[in-house]
């Protein structure tokens, strides 16, 4: 068998070796004559032979354990994201679907005061948001492992697939913090801009669907549903807006993670959380089964106080991405 198409050992290890050692040049190691293999180049080259196999194996082991230790770069994410489909991070968690990087025009200029000024906002990473609004069936797992304090009262409405209501800012954010123990990734309420962006879902009119409401679209009062005016839906009901996310129009308010400002004067550009303000209160977004129209659309904002629920107001959640 030929073996002089393999270099030296030393020709290939020690150069390798020393850069990506950071080793000073001149204590470079002499690798044949410290393995007592320079006697002999057909045993310096079956040497230099199997040591690059075991490294590439070395290597490709330790790819793969990052890999399988790092949540947010695991295979069946990055499926999710070319695909468009749903993942979940354990069998209790709420589905997500990974929404792209982009930038939109947030708020409008025909809107309330509340709506405005205009203003481009730029997200430069990916990020994952519940395909539904979080269920009594989900949360309810948070209060049964210790960590949200209670079951909240459904109204007389039924739990199950409905969404859950009656929660507190502050329950919001610990059954997020549930999520993120859970799963090891980390979870949190959508700012403000991520939510609208995610409703708009590249469309630019009042709903994702058009300019007008429609007819059973979504639920609110005289929107044409079932459930108009009288209670939540259960979650699902409508038809998902282009990114595959339901009931961002309608069904029930969602809590953001924003302190309330009366409106979009100085607010964030890259999809961050607005921390100033008023943050007894906390910005709401969605409309619900009670409200018009156009408190649904996705430019409308309001605001609820922090410690205080609502038959009307309830969670979406958004997983990070590295």
């Amino acid at each position: 068998m030929r073996m002089d198409w393999i270099p030296r050992f030393d020709d290939v290890f020690n150069p390798i070796f020393n850069r990506m050692m950071k080793f000073p040049g001149q204590v470079a190691l002499q690798t044949n004559t410290y393995l007592g293999v320079a006697s002999s180049p057909l045993i310096s080259r079956a040497v230099c032979f199997g040591f690059a196999l075991a490294v590439i194996w070395m290597m490709a082991g330790a790819n793969a354990a990052v890999a399988q230790s790092t949540p947010g770069q695991s295979p069946r994410i990055k499926a999710a994201s070319v695909s468009g489909e749903p993942f979940q991070d354990c069998d209790d968690c709420p589905k997500l679907i990974v929404i792209p990087p982009g930038s939109f025009i947030m708020g409008s200029a025909q809107g309330k005061r509340p709506e405005r000024p205009p203003h481009r906002v730029v997200i430069d990473r990916h990020f994952a948001m519940s395909v539904f609004e979080i269920t009594f069936d989900e949360y309810e797992v948070c209060v049964a492992e210790g960590t949200c304090p209670k079951i909240p009262d459904d109204h007389k409405w039924g739990r199950g697939q409905r969404p859950v209501i009656n929660i507190a800012w502050a329950e919001a954010v610990a059954y997020t913090e549930f999520l993120s123990a859970k799963t090891s990734a980390t979870y949190r309420l959508p700012t403000e801009s991520e939510w609208e962006y995610a409703a708009r879902a590249g469309t630019t009119t009042a709903f994702w669907w058009g300019k007008e409401t429609g007819d059973n679209m979504a639920n609110c009062r005289k929107c044409g549903s079932e459930w108009d005016g009288d209670r939540s839906a259960p979650v699902g009901s409508f038809p998902p807006n282009p990114l595959g996310l339901h009931d961002m129009n309608g069904n029930i308010w969602e809590w953001i993670s924003d302190c309330w400002n009366p409106n979009h004067a100085g607010a964030p550009d890259d999809g961050a959380s607005r921390q100033d303000g008023n943050c007894s209160r906390r910005v709401i977004r969605s409309g619900s089964w009670y409200y018009i129209p156009r408190l649904m659309s996705a430019h409308a904002r309001d605001s609820h106080p922090a410690a205080l629920w609502s038959y009307n107001i309830g969670i979406r959640v958004v997983r990070e991405l590295p």
